[in-house]
């Protein structure tokens, strides 16, 4: 399976267990996620989306979560955790240059209490395969 969409992902443990999301204004709550260009490779696609979606600019990935089939316009998604080299406040939005300009709200979603009511169908089926594979076991100490 080769992907063609990386999607970044930030967990946090303070105080449980919490994933990075955020909510579009015209497509509910979602993941940072975006096509990877041609020559760049899953990790440099996620860094890239991470940079241009949230204002994160110095992360590393580290480690791998695997790729998932999203079954939705011939899309295969790569997971990559991240590390961001700075403190996140609890919320935040960020301008974007690009996807017309909107506005994302950045927030922390407890991991046992997705809102994947809030979620277009594919972010749903996207969060409900990261909780029940890779989430829990990810969680920094």
């Amino acid at each position: 399976m080769s992907p063609n969409k990386a999607c970044p992902i930030i967990l946090s443990d303070h105080p449980t267990p919490r994933l990075l999301l955020f909510h579009h204004p015209l497509a509910g709550v979602q993941l940072v996620k975006g096509t990877i260009e041609p020559g760049e490779l899953p990790a440099q696609a996620a860094l890239r989306e991470l940079h241009e979606e949230s204002g994160i600019a110095t992360a590393t990935v580290i480690r791998d979560l695997g790729c998932w089939n999203a079954e939705h316009e011939q899309q295969i998604w790569s997971f990559q955790l991240c590390q961001p080299h700075c403190a996140l406040p609890a919320q935040w939005t960020h301008q974007t240059l690009d996807d017309h300009g909107h506005a994302f709200d950045f927030f922390w979603a407890a991991v046992d209490d997705l809102p994947l009511g809030e979620c277009h169908p594919v972010f749903q089926r996207a969060l409900q395969h990261l909780s029940s594979r890779c989430l829990a076991a990810q969680v920094p100490a």
